[in-house]
């Protein structure tokens, strides 16, 4: 879900239906409508619509993951950032990045964390360069470069 710097988030008011409906597209961002339907006791149009709202709202998205080593993109890092200044629109210039993929201000050690996909460490480089330390109010970085990706899900379900 892409958010920006400063929007609030507020939890979503979800009946249980809703939830398990999020709960079977987590496991299967391809499960038909139908199959959903079954789950959950709705009918196939009740179900198409339900998503549709959920969507549109922001609740969720249906997207395709990908293992960014299979396409292409043989590096990936984690940004630590210390940043002066107004934290939420340096958080917005990076957002704009299109190599970085995800972008929080935190609390602790670093004021800002991003994520960052790259074709290979010259690109990296220029990243690290060229487009977040050039950012106004960045006065620190550090780079966790990932050596190997253990688990990725997004399957933590609605509680």
């Amino acid at each position: 879900m892409t958010r920006h710097a400063g929007e609030a988030s507020t939890p979503a008011v979800l009946d249980a239906v809703s939830k398990q409906i999020i709960e079977q597209l987590q496991e299967d961002g391809r499960r038909s409508y139908a199959a959903i339907a079954k789950a959950v006791g709705l009918s196939e149009a009740a179900v198409r619509q339900r998503v549709a709202r959920l969507t549109e709202s922001g609740v969720m998205q249906i997207v395709a993951v990908t293992d960014p080593m299979t396409l292409g993109f043989a590096r990936q890092a984690l940004v630590g950032l210390k940043v002066e200044g107004d934290l939420s629109m340096v958080a917005e210039k990076l957002a704009a990045v299109p190599e970085i993929d995800y972008v929080v201000i935190t609390a602790g050690s670093f004021d800002i964390v991003v994520e960052c996909v790259a074709e290979d460490d010259a690109h990296l480089l220029r990243l690290l360069n060229d487009a977040i330390r050039a950012v106004p109010g960045v006065r620190t970085t550090e780079t966790l470069v990932y050596l190997k990706l253990a688990k990725q899900t997004y399957t933590w379900g609605t509680r």
